[in-house]
């Protein structure tokens, strides 16, 4: 693994003080970005959401020139990915041990590593907890991820990948690290923003590529898609082969005319 830290390159061993605000609060955001033969995709739009997460949160805007030159620095010191996670962090720096932000200035960490291609389809499980869509940090990408590791364990522990949550008015939302598309009766929906859920790039990239429709749906309806995939910024677009204790036929043939319409367009433009 390559890791860049406030300037200087390492590896794991790279340290940030443990007083860091985004270790002691998780006061911080972050972005995750695909990396394919050596490349990192659609950069300006990972940097576009991360300023909107780092001021939505009340950090200083990110100097997004400091961040390219770090990506370029860390896919170079190990050109051989062919594909990965490199993942921008960004956090409040060293601070008292309270919620109140230091003076020292923000942390910036980059880190790469070559992981497995996702599988082509996977099995979700919706899980008692919900989204609160009118939370201070609804549709930012925090580091505040505990109840996205305990949503996500609780889903795996019963055969899924990914876990999916409702938000508080029972609406579908979004997984912990993707959002949910579902075709009901040959039309393609996925959440509004309105439903709390994150504003992922690679949806609102199928979205453009290839259409759908923005709506609010009850979680209950889930139970009634004919096809169901995910998205994000490593699994592209995953069919869905379970859904809870509901089996469904994969590939539909709404999600293969998506996944194609994506690959297409994905590997002509790395930077859409």
């Amino acid at each position: 693994m390559i890791i860049w830290l406030n300037g200087a390159l390492g590896d794991e061993s790279a340290t940030v003080s443990p007083l860091d605000h985004g270790l002691t609060t998780g006061d911080g955001v972050f972005e995750t970005l695909k990396i394919v033969n050596g490349q990192p995709f659609a950069v300006t739009r990972h940097l576009n959401r991360l300023v909107v997460s780092a001021t939505g949160l009340g950090l200083p805007e990110p100097d997004l020139g400091q961040i390219r030159d770090a990506i370029a620095t860390v896919v170079k010191a190990d050109p051989d990915i062919e594909f990965g996670r490199l993942r921008i962090t960004y956090t409040g720096g060293v601070s008292p041990l309270s919620s109140d932000r230091g003076t020292s200035g923000a942390t910036l960490v980059i880190a790469a590593e070559a992981i497995e291609r996702p599988a082509p389809t996977s099995a979700i499980v919706t899980v008692p907890w919900v989204r609160n869509e009118r939370s201070a940090v609804a549709g930012l990408k925090t580091t505040s991820y505990a109840e996205n590791v305990r949503a996500l364990a609780y889903a795996k522990a019963r055969g899924g990948s990914e876990a999916i949550f409702a938000n508080t008015v029972g609406d579908l939302c979004e997984g912990t690290g993707t959002n949910i598309f579902c075709v009901f009766d040959g039309e393609l929906v996925t959440p509004t923003l309105r439903s709390g859920a994150l504003s992922g790039v690679t949806r609102n990239l199928v979205l453009a590529w290839f259409g759908g429709v923005e709506r609010d749906v009850p979680l209950s309806r889930l139970a009634e898609a004919d096809e169901i995939f995910l998205t994000s910024t490593t699994r592209d677009v995953q069919a869905i082969h379970r859904a809870d204790d509901r089996d469904l036929a994969v590939p539909g043939e709404v999600t293969a005319a998506v996944a194609k319409v994506f690959a297409e367009r994905s590997a002509e433009d790395l930077d859409p």
